[in-house]
């Protein structure tokens, strides 16, 4: 079960994937905007914590500024 887990969460992030073919319905959209909502409180708080690990990531400052200026609702 943790590995469907972990398999479903890493999808998430995955451009290709789509979460309403997987999650019918109202279901899927709610869970997506969730995970795109705590993605990016994880990324703001790496960007404020440890910003050194934002460029080892391949992102730069700016690349940051417009995630985190995203609605939940947008990709």
């Amino acid at each position: 079960m943790m590995n469907t887990m972990l398999n479903t969460r890493s999808g998430l992030y995955d451009a290709n994937a789509s979460l309403i073919g997987r999650r019918p319905g109202l279901f899927a959209l709610l869970s997506e905007w969730s995970e795109r909502a705590r993605f990016r409180e994880e990324l703001a708080l790496k960007a404020r914590d440890t910003p050194h690990l934002i460029s080892d990531m391949g992102l730069t400052v700016d690349d940051v500024a417009e995630e985190l200026a995203k609605p939940f609702w947008r990709r």
